[in-house]
Parts: structure tokens; sequence; C-alpha cells
């Protein structure tokens, strides 16, 4: 039988960030440590003094990355030279897929991390979150600019368990092409029979068509189905900010009934006050 849902509460607004503990950490099988992150893609004319500046969030980032160590990690939002930071971060057990969202394949990542020691891949397609998914850099919907969606085929060297993982970035503007997306998720999700995980940042809260439709199907929100909460409710979204419980929760991850959610956090983290991004990263630690 699971063990009931329940939230642990911290009197620190942090929920304990302050400690250099990982929230999560390396896991042994069979347990896989997953993490969803928007790392915050390299601004150009930012001010020496923001907390915005690259150079100064990362190290923050770095030292997340090495408490944490996640089995898989989905980024979105990232440069080609930071999603080389972030493999330098990880060390040589990690393999990266994905490629950047323009035609030219070059611009933002939405790549996908892994430890090979225990995930092995099978093959693994980029497409493009529009009418013409296997055209890079094609927009339909009201997207302003290309998104996308990565997915993998992997399968778990400890069970033998073979899975699928899609990140992605939904538009920030345009309702339409985020409720275009998810259906579009869910419909790849629907065509394999395999457990999956979908990972990213979809800019739309947990009452939106959206989420509606990703959890109206196959999925489960992971926060939702956890057997245990690690942090309050915390919003994915701060923008540097001081943490906010009950804010949005605009990054998720999801998961089909074959995976249980053992435990489910959003890590707020600070460092000397300062945060890695503006989003806090949100991870859970699943079992097949």
């Amino acid at each position: 039988m699971k063990s009931p849902q329940r939230e642990a509460v911290s009197a620190s607004p942090y929920a304990g960030p302050m400690t250099d503990a990982a929230m999560i950490g390396p896991v042994e099988p069979p347990g896989l440590h997953v993490m969803t992150y928007n790392i915050r893609r390299r601004m150009a004319h930012v001010t020496q003094h923001s907390p915005d500046l690259w150079t100064r969030r990362r190290p923050h980032l770095q030292t997340l990355l090495q408490r944490e160590m996640p089995t898989l990690l989905a980024i979105q939002e990232g440069l080609p030279d930071q999603v080389e930071f972030v493999s330098q971060a990880l060390g040589p057990d990690y393999r990266q897929i994905g490629r950047g969202r323009n035609a030219d394949g070059d611009g933002e990542q939405c790549a996908i991390f892994f430890h090979t020691r225990r995930l092995t891949l099978n093959d693994w397609t980029q497409r493009a979150l529009s009418d013409s998914p296997h055209v890079a850099g094609s927009r339909s919907w009201g997207n302003m600019l290309p998104r996308i969606v990565v997915s993998a085929d992997l399968t778990d060297v400890a069970s033998g368990i073979r899975f699928s993982v899609l990140n992605a970035h939904f538009d920030h503007f345009s309702r339409t092409s985020r409720a275009r997306s998810a259906k579009m998720l869910n419909d790849l999700v629907e065509a394999t029979d395999v457990p999956a995980i979908v990972l990213g940042d979809m800019n739309a809260g947990v009452r939106s068509a959206p989420y509606r439709i990703l959890t109206s199907g196959p999925l489960r929100d992971a926060w939702m189905a956890a057997e245990e909460r690690l942090t309050p409710a915390w919003g994915t979204y701060s923008g540097y900010r001081r943490p906010k419980q009950g804010g949005k929760r605009i990054d998720w991850i999801l998961v089909t009934g074959s995976v249980t959610v053992e435990a489910v956090g959003i890590n707020a983290a600070r460092f000397q006050g300062a945060a890695a991004s503006d989003h806090e990263p949100v991870q859970a630690r699943l079992t097949f």
C-alpha cells in the first residue's frame, strides 16, 4: 500500500535550501531521479549587478546540479554554450541529446541529459511544436518563436525497462499554441506502448487548458500523484525573487500510470541569497 501523501513544511521561507544538503541527490536502482529545469537563457546587455547575469548565475547552477546529480535532466532555454556548461558540470558519465530550435539547429535547446551507466539511449527525435513537426524552425498556432519537443527512447539498465521521455518548452505568448502543443504531446504519449515521462516549462498554470489536456489522458501530474512532497508548493517561476508558496506551477513532471512517484519537490535553493535561474527546478524520485 502506498504511504499517504504529505508535505514537508519548514519554518524557513526557503524550506531548507540554505543548507548544503541535496533535496533528492543521487539515487540507487530501482529509483530514478528526474529533474526539469528552465536554466534561463544567457541575455545580452545585462548589468553587472543584475541577478540575471549569466556569469553570476553559472557557479550557482553548477553547485545545484552537482549536489543533485539527477539520473535524467531536462533543461529549457539552454543556448549552446550553456548546454556545454551543464554537460561539464554533470561530468563524463552523462550524455546529452537535442539541438537548437532554429532551422539551422542553432538557438535555444530543450536538451535531455542522462546518466549513461544507468540509462541506454535507443533513439531520439526532435520535433517542432507546429503543423509541420519535422520541419526544423517551423512555427504555427501563433508561436512568436519556434518551439520544440525532444523525445528520447531509453532503457533502464538496472531493470531492463524501456521508457519514453519528452522535454518541451511551450510558447509564452499564444494560448492557442500552448493548447495545441499539449495536444501534440498527449498524442505522442498515447502512440507509445511504454511508460512515459513528460518534462518541461509549459508557461501555463494547473488551471489552464494545456494542463487539462495533458492530465485527461494517460498522464498524471507527479506533484499530485506523489507519495511524499518534499517541499511546499512553491511557484516554479520566481524571477529571482523569494519563492512564493502557492504561486503558479508552470514547470511540470507528468508520468503515465505505470510510473510510481515516490517523492517530488520544487527546489527553491538560494546561494548567498541568489538563485541560479528565474525558474525553480522540479524534481522527482520515480520507480517503474
